[in-house]
């Protein structure tokens, strides 16, 4: 675990705000000291969620990301999800709290990886989205005046950005549901092909 200087407010509630949602699952806290976000704000941690059972999600949270728009009233933080612990979690997340400086990014935005964003993937891309997995008690958070949002970071293809570009976030998300769509994993197929047909359906896990 990483030694990190005490909480400011903001960043005290939020944590607060994911250890009662997840009540009873083990919490531990990271952070990526690679690149500026550190710089940018000290506070700024990630929070790995152990599964709730064996073979279940690993589900990674931002703590700090708010401070790209410290000046405002609102904020975000960012959710990832993995078939298994992993690193490369936390500095995606680093990489996206860094990328919204002064409010870059919203709902139904992308941000663009460059490269897989885990080993085998087709994924290339960050679709920002409601924490579907979870639903709106971890969504919203209220400290003091300031309305902090919980948003989940899915990994997309290049396709499947292209699809959202041209036929609507919603359209996008419908394709995700008719196909199953197994946002965990790495290796998945891209919902859309290049005949526009989804995949078979799978079946989801939590």
């Amino acid at each position: 675990m990483a030694d990190f200087p005490p909480c400011d407010d903001v960043c005290g509630a939020l944590e607060e705000h994911v250890r009662r949602f997840f009540g009873g699952r083990e919490l531990e806290a990271f952070t990526w000291s690679a690149g500026p976000v550190l710089d940018q704000n000290p506070h700024f941690r990630v929070l790995r969620v152990r599964p709730k059972t064996r073979g279940g999600v690993w589900t990674y949270l931002s703590i700090g990301g708010w401070a790209a728009t410290e000046g405002e009233n609102h904020g975000l933080e960012f959710v990832l999800c993995t078939e298994s612990a992993d690193p490369r979690a936390v500095e995606l997340l680093a990489m996206t709290a860094h990328y919204h400086r002064g409010g870059k990014l919203g709902l139904g935005h992308t941000v663009p990886i460059g490269e897989p964003w885990l080993p085998g993937s087709a994924c290339d891309h960050l679709l920002v989205s409601l924490p579907y997995p979870f639903g709106p008690d971890l969504q919203t958070c209220h400290v003091g005046d300031r309305h902090v949002d919980f948003l989940w970071l899915l990994p997309i293809t290049e396709a499947e950005r292209a699809f959202k570009v041209a036929s609507g976030l919603e359209a996008l998300e419908s394709r995700f549901d008719q196909v199953g769509l197994r946002y965990w994993q790495p290796g998945r197929p891209s919902a859309v092909r290049s005949d526009g047909r989804p995949e078979a359906r799978s079946k989801d896990r939590m």
